[in-house]
């Protein structure tokens, strides 16, 4: 069972990011501040559930929360700045734009860039420990498949309506094939060796 959040003697947010290990698109990230006692059945690590669960907890993350924002950083900064400091860059981010300002974050992972003034805790799999992080999580994820779903009607080809991005067999395939859109992420390594060996297996 999931706890409320990591510490309660202040104010906290949750933060986690979706999208860091995609060929395309933006990686995304969220900020979630939950009410003190905040009970919602089936709420997880984002992972863990089917896109049908997502998107009914979705709306209820939205409407419940203390305060919640999502923000972004596109693919030409995480080109710019490497996806791990454009992921910490889409935090601070989704942080800033929160209408209450935490007093605490607690951060999904092992690695974050201190925010200015807020202490903040790295939880390795924080997902699946604690609801706020795991509320994050649904928030980046459903974020940002609703985006790339929709870029999907102007490319697609590399179905991202499905893959979303990452990197499966097939889309790698559409990249060799077809070449890089736009979104695609220039710093990313699109040809894998094994990928020759994966395709006759396909």
């Amino acid at each position: 069972m999931l706890l409320n959040c990591y510490q309660e003697e202040l104010l906290e947010a949750g933060c986690d990011e979706a999208g860091r290990g995609c060929l395309a698109g933006p990686v995304f990230a969220a900020a979630v501040i939950l009410p003190k006692g905040f009970v919602l059945e089936g709420l997880n690590d984002s992972k863990q559930l089917s896109h049908d669960q997502r998107a009914l907890l979705r709306p209820i993350i939205e409407q419940e929360a203390l305060a919640w924002a999502v923000a972004s950083c596109d693919h030409e900064e995480i080109d710019r700045i490497n996806i791990l400091n454009a992921s910490f860059l889409a935090m601070h981010r989704a942080i800033e734009k929160l209408h209450t300002q935490p007093q605490y974050l607690v951060i999904d992972g092992n690695r974050f860039k201190t925010y200015p003034q807020i202490p903040h805790s790295c939880i390795v799999k924080g997902d699946g420990k604690y609801l706020n992080i795991a509320a994050a999580s649904i928030l980046a994820k459903t974020h940002r498949d609703e985006y790339m779903t929709n870029l999907h009607i102007d490319y697609p080809h590399y179905n991202w309506q499905q893959n979303k991005g990452y990197p499966t067999i097939a889309h790698r395939k559409a990249v060799i094939e077809i070449g890089l859109s736009p979104f695609h992420r220039k710093t990313f390594n699109v040809s894998d060796p094994q990928l020759e060996l994966f395709s006759k297996n396909a």
